[in-house]
């Protein structure tokens, strides 16, 4: 139902993602792409043991295929002053749609999620959440809460990261 609520060329994107079948060589160029996306084509190509060209072509078709999302850089919490890391379990008071979308699209707005799931099971949503210190947080909760209603709010609070990879 969704995929007719698309565009024509979000449709078309959907349905080569969905086509596309990934290879051994496809997935050791995703592994070392998510291992260090600023690798030259070279490098990559090198390692995979293809030549510059047909390793260029197989990330731009995996580009195309949604395969490869987006590039980003991935900053440590620590020197950007934002090393609370908050896990906040949500459950809804309202299920409906409209319900749904609003608290998505609010959440989604604070620069602090980094991440939203849709659960199932007791919890409807789990958020996870970056915060300089317990007063940022507080300021983080009492938007979070303004989006309501909300029949319950469970944060939380990361000790250490043991592991965080791609």
């Amino acid at each position: 139902m969704r995929l007719l609520q698309l565009g024509l060329k979000s449709r078309t994107f959907l349905l080569k993602a969905a086509q596309m079948k990934l290879d051994h060589t496809d997935r050791r160029i995703l592994a070392l792409l998510q291992q260090d996306a600023s690798r030259s084509v070279a490098d990559v190509a090198a390692e995979v043991g293809l030549s510059q060209t047909p390793c260029w072509r197989r990330i731009q078709k995996l580009r195309a295929a949604g395969v490869i999302e987006r590039t980003v850089a991935i900053l440590d919490p620590k020197a950007v002053d934002l090393d609370l890391i908050v896990f906040i379990e949500v459950e809804s008071l309202d299920h409906t749609p409209e319900r749904q979308e609003r608290f998505t699209r609010e959440a989604s707005a604070m620069p602090e999620v980094l991440e939203i799931y849709r659960m199932a099971g007791e919890t409807d949503y789990l958020l996870r959440v970056a915060v300089r210190d317990m007063a940022h947080f507080d300021s983080f909760y009492k938007r979070l809460i303004a989006a309501g209603p909300l029949k319950s709010v469970t944060s939380k609070f990361a000790m250490e990261r043991v592991k965080c990879s791609t």
